[in-house]
C-alpha cells in the first residue's frame, strides 16, 4: 500500500514539499528554489529530492498541488488569446465593466486607466440569437453568425474563446450549440461557456468571469498536462492527483483546466485551510491567517472556525465571479525591494527581486535590497545560513546593498535604514489585517494571529504588538504552512444557479426541487471522480436579498427537503445575517432568492498529526546559543538574545522574549514583553505579558 502523501506549493521564491506519513502520523518539509521560468521544474526537482530521502515514487500515493501557473498568467498578461462570443448587440458589455472606478486609490488617481481588455473588440464576434429573461428562446440561433464568429476568430489567431450569451444561465442551449460548432471547426481551441462556469445574474461579471477563465486555461491546461506526464513517468499518485482552488477546496488534476479561473488563489487558499485547522485543534475559532512569503503577504479572517468565502473579487484589476475565499493580498514580502526616491523618501515594494535574483543576501546575483536582506542585517535572521544549511547567507551582501541604496542616500547609519524598512513592511501588511477586520466591524482583540510563511514568523510577533492582537500562534512548520493546507484539504466543487424570485412566491417544492437538480450534478461529479455515497457531503445555501439591492448575502440552508417553517426562518435568518455584515436589517421588507448553491465535498482521508512529547528537561535545554538583534525597546540598539532550536523544544517548554526560534523553514523573532508556550500540537502560542 503507499505509504507517503506529498504536497507541495509552488511560491515566488521557494517550493515548499510536504511529506506525510500514513503510517507514523509524522509529517516533513522540504524547500526548493522555485523555477519561474518553468514551475513544473522545481516540483520535479523537489520530487527527485524526495527520492534521495527515501521517499520513492511508488510509495506516494497522493499529490496535491498549489500552483500560481493561472495567477501569473492573469496578472502579468502572459495568457491565451482569446476569441469572445456575445449576443448581437452586446458587445459593449465588456469594456464598459462597473462604469465606475474601483473603490481605494484609484478614485483619486486623475490618470487612471482600467485594466486592458484580454478579448479586445476586434477579437470579439457577435451572435445572432436571443434568450429572454424566463429562458425562453426570443430568437432563433443564426448558424451564418456562428460561422462568421469562426472566421473572426482563426483571422485574429486565437487560441481560446469565451461564450456568454444573454440570459444562458436560464437556458443554455444557445451556449452549448455555439460550443459544439466552434469545436467541430477547430478542435484545438480552448472553449468556455459562461452557462457551465458561471450560470448565475448580472452579465458583466458572468462575462468578465468566463474571459479570464479563457485566457488562463491554455496556460494552465498545458502546465497539469505536462506535469502530469511527468508524474507518470515516475508512476507517482495515478489515481489520486489533485489541484488546490480558491475556494479552500482541491479538484483533480483532470477537471482543473476547464475551471482554470478557480486557481487563481490556489496557494494562499492553502495557508488559510491549515491555519484554521490548526488553530481548531487548539481551541482557537477565531482567527486570521498571516501568510508572508517571498513576494506577497496574503490575509484572512475566519470567524467561528469558519473562513470567508467571497463570491466576487478583483485580481488584477479584473473582476472574478466564483467563490473564493476572502484573502486580501499585498506586495509585502521577503524579497520586496527598498528604495529611496527622488525626494529622498523610502518607500517598500510593490517590486519584488522574486526567486531571480533574489535579495542581495542570497548571492544569487542580485544587488538591491529587500525585506529580507534588512531582516539579515538586523540579526533576526541567521548571518550564516538557512534551511538547514542547504542555503548559505551573505551578510556582507545584505549589508552593503541596504548601506549603498538606502542608509547613504538617507544619511542614515545602516540599522537605522532596515529598520525603516521592516516598520513600512509591517504597516503595510498590518494595514492589510485592519482593511479585512477593524475596517468591516470585527474586534481584532477577539482574535488569534496565525503567522506562517516563510518570512511570517519574522514580523508576525511585532505586528500582533502593533495591532493590539492579544495572542499569535506560529505553526510547526511555517515556511510550508500552505502546503500542510493541501494535505487538509476535502476535494470542492461550487454549483450555482440563478433564479430570482420573492421568497414568498417560492414553494417548498420549488426549492427542493432546485436543490435537487444541482446535487444530482454534483453527485455524479463526485461519483466519476471516485467518491462514493459514504465519501460525499453537500452543503446548501441561498443568496437573498432585500427587494431591489444590488448585491445578495448567502444563507445556509440546514438541509432539503426544505418546508414552508424552513423558508420562514431561512427568512428570518437573512435579516440577522444582513444586520451582521452591514450594520442593519429591514425585518418588514420584501426578501427575494437570486441564487440556489451547493457545495459539493469529496471527502479526503483525515489527516492526523502527531502530539508533541512534554518536556522532560528545562527549555535552557533547547538554547542553541546567543545572537546580537535590534529591538527597538531595548535601548534602540543591538541586543544579545537566546536562540532556540525549535526541534528541541517540547509541550510545555515556556521562554520570554526578546528571543529567537530558529528551524529548517523559518525563524521565529519574540519580541520583548512576550511570552512563548509550546503546546501539545508543537505550536508557538505567543502572548503579550501584562505588566502589573
Amino acid at each position: 500500500m503507499p505509504r507517503y502523501r506529498v504536497t507541495v506549493d509552488t511560491g515566488g521564491t521557494f517550493s515548499d514539499f510536504v511529506v506525510f506519513d500514513e503510517d507514523s502520523g509524522a509529517y516533513r518539509v522540504l524547500k526548493v528554489p522555485s523555477t519561474p521560468d518553468d514551475p513544473g521544474r522545481a516540483v520535479l526537482d523537489g520530487l527527485d529530492a524526495l527520492a534521495e530521502q527515501g521517499v520513492l515514487p511508488a510509495e506516494i500515493g497522493y499529490f496535491s498541488h498549489g500552483t500560481t501557473v493561472a495567477t501569473n498568467a492573469l496578472l502579468e498578461e502572459r495568457g491565451a488569446r482569446v476569441g469572445l462570443a456575445v449576443t448581437a448587440g452586446f458587445r459593449g458589455i465588456y469594456e464598459t465593466m462597473e462604469q465606475s472606478r474601483p473603490y481605494g486609490p484609484a478614485v483619486f488617481d486623475l490618470g487612471y486607466d482600467k485594466p486592458r481588455l484580454l478579448a479586445p473588440a476586434r477579437r470579439t464576434a457577435e451572435i445572432t440569437e436571443r434568450i429572454g429573461p424566463k429562458g425562453e428562446v426570443r430568437a432563433e440561433l443564426d448558424e451564418q453568425s456562428v460561422a462568421d464568429a469562426i472566421a473572426l476568430f482563426e483571422a485574429e489567431g486565437a487560441e481560446s474563446v469565451a461564450i456568454c450569451l444573454l440570459f444562458s444561465f436560464m437556458n443554455p442551449d444557445h451556449e452549448q450549440r455555439v460550443r459544439a460548432a466552434f469545436e467541430a471547426a477547430h478542435p484545438e481551441w480552448w472553449v468556455s461557456t459562461s452557462s457551465e462556469l458561471l450560470p448565475q445574474i448580472r452579465e458583466y461579471y458572468r462575462l468578465s468571469t468566463v474571459v479570464a477563465n479563457a485566457y488562463v486555461s491554455p496556460v494552465l491546461g498545458r502546465y497539469v498536462q505536462h506535469l502530469a506526464q511527468r508524474l507518470d513517468e515516475r508512476e507517482i499518485a495515478p489515481s489520486r492527483r489533485f489541484t488546490m482552488q480558491s475556494n479552500g477546496g482541491s479538484s483533480p488534476f483532470h477537471s482543473t483546466p476547464s475551471r482554470a479561473v478557480g486557481t487563481i488563489l490556489s496557494g494562499p487558499a492553502g495557508g488559510v485551510t491549515a491555519g484554521s485547522a490548526l488553530a481548531a485543534a487548539a481551541g482557537i475559532h477565531n482567527v486570521i491567517t498571516f501568510d508572508m512569503g517571498g513576494t506577497s503577504c496574503d490575509v484572512a479572517l475566519i470567524q467561528d472556525g469558519e473562513p470567508v468565502i467571497t463570491d466576487r473579487s478583483k485580481i488584477g484589476g479584473r473582476d472574478i465571479a466564483v467563490p473564493m475565499l476572502d484573502i486580501n493580498t499585498v506586495s509585502a514580502g521577503g524579497g520586496t525591494l527598498a528604495a529611496v526616491d527622488a525626494h529622498g523618501a523610502l518607500h517598500v515594494g510593490p517590486q519584488s527581486a522574486g526567486a531571480v535574483p533574489g535579495p542581495a543576501c542570497y548571492g544569487r546575483g542580485g544587488d538591491r535590497p529587500t525585506v529580507t536582506d534588512a531582516d539579515v542585517v538586523l540579526g533576526y535572521l541567521s548571518p550564516g545560513e538557512l534551511l538547514g544549511g542547504a542555503m548559505s547567507i551573505d551578510a556582507g551582501a545584505a549589508r552593503q546593498a541596504i548601506d549603498t541604496h538606502l542608509a547613504q542616500p538617507l544619511g542614515i547609519d545602516v540599522l537605522r535604514a532596515a529598520d525603516g524598512v521592516v516598520k513600512i513592511v509591517n504597516v503595510k501588511m498590518a494595514e492589510a489585517i485592519k482593511a479585512i477586520s477593524t475596517e468591516r466591524g470585527f474586534d481584532l482583540r477577539e482574535f488569534t494571529l496565525v503567522g506562517f510563511g516563510g518570512a511570517g514568523p519574522v514580523h508576525a510577533c511585532q505586528i500582533a504588538l502593533d495591532l493590539g492582537l492579544p495572542r499569535l500562534l506560529i505553526p510547526p512548520a511555517p515556511g510550508a504552512n500552505s502546503a500542510l493546507g493541501l494535505l487538509m484539504s476535502d476535494v470542492k466543487h461550487d454549483y450555482v444557479r440563478s433564479r430570482l424570485a420573492d421568497i414568498d412566491d417560492v414553494t417548498p417544492d420549488d426549492v427542493t426541487s432546485l436543490f435537487g437538480e444541482l446535487e444530482a450534478s454534483a453527485a455524479a461529479q463526485l461519483t466519476g471522480e471516485g467518491f462514493g455515497p459514504e465519501e460525499t457531503n453537500f452543503r446548501y445555501f441561498l443568496d437573498m436579498r432585500y427587494a431591489g439591492q444590488g448585491y445578495e448575502n448567502p444563507v445556509p440552508v440546514d438541509g432539503v427537503p426544505v418546508t414552508q417553517a424552513d423558508l420562514a426562518r431561512y427568512r428570518t435568518r437573512f435579516d440577522d445575517i444582513h444586520r451582521s455584515c452591514h450594520g442593519h436589517a429591514a425585518p418588514g421588507q420584501p426578501v427575494e432568492i437570486v441564487n440556489y448553491r451547493i457545495e459539493a465535498i469529496g471527502l479526503v482521508p483525515r489527516l492526523d498529526l502527531a502530539r508533541l512529547d512534554a518536556a522532560e528537561g528545562p527549555v535552557e535545554d533547547a538554547c542553541t546559543g546567543t545572537r546580537e538583534a535590534f529591538f527597538p525597546a531595548e535601548d534602540g540598539g543591538l541586543t544579545t538574545v537566546a536562540v532556540y532550536d525549535r526541534d528541541k523544544l517540547r509541550a510545555g517548554h515556556q521562554f520570554a522574549g526578546p528571543a529567537l526560534v530558529d528551524q529548517y523553514d523559518a525563524t521565529t523573532v519574540v519580541c520583548p514583553g512576550q511570552l512563548v508556550t509550546v503546546d501539545s500540537f508543537a505550536n508557538l502560542l505567543v502572548e503579550r505579558v501584562i505588566e502589573a
